[in-house]
C-alpha cells in the first residue's frame, strides 16, 4: 500500500503571518497529563492534571525576524502545518522565553504556549 510522506516540511505562522522554521518542529496539543498513582499493593488508579499545551521549533536568525517582537506576544494564534496535512492552531499563545540565539547554526529555539491546541482537517 503506498503512503505519502510523514515527516519533512512544515510551516510555522503567527497569526497568519510565516516564520522562518529551521527545523526540529515540536507539537504538544495534550490537554491533559496523567500519572499512576500506585500503592503498596496494587496500582490504585491515576491522578489527572491539566497541562499547557504548545508549539515549539527552531527559527532561522533572518534579518527581518525580531527577537523583542517575538518575545511580546501575549495572545497570538499559532499554526503548525505539517507534510502530512495535519495542522495543529494553538489559540491565546504567548512565547514562552527568554529566546536565545545559537550563533553558530543561525538560529534560535522559540516556544509558544497557549490555552488550547487543536488539530483541525
Amino acid at each position: 500500500m503506498p503512503q505519502g510522506p510523514i515527516a519533512g516540511t512544515a510551516f510555522l505562522k503567527v497569526d497568519g503571518g510565516m516564520i522562518p522554521l529551521k527545523g526540529n518542529l515540536t507539537v504538544s496539543s495534550s490537554p491533559v497529563e496523567r500519572t499512576g498513582i500506585a500503592g503498596q499493593d496494587y496500582v490504585h488508579g491515576y491522578q489527572e492534571l491539566p497541562r499547557v499545551p504548545y508549539i515549539e521549533g527552531d527559527v532561522s536568525t533572518l534579518p527581518e525576524i525580531s527577537l523583542e517582537t517575538l518575545e511580546g506576544i501575549i495572545d497570538a494564534t499559532v499554526t503548525a502545518e505539517l507534510i502530512n496535512g495535519s495542522v495543529y492552531v494553538l489559540r491565546n499563545a504567548w512565547t514562552k522565553g527568554p529566546l536565545e540565539i545559537n550563533t553558530h547554526d543561525g538560529q534560535f529555539r522559540i516556544r509558544f504556549e497557549g490555552v488550547q491546541c487543536d488539530e483541525v482537517q
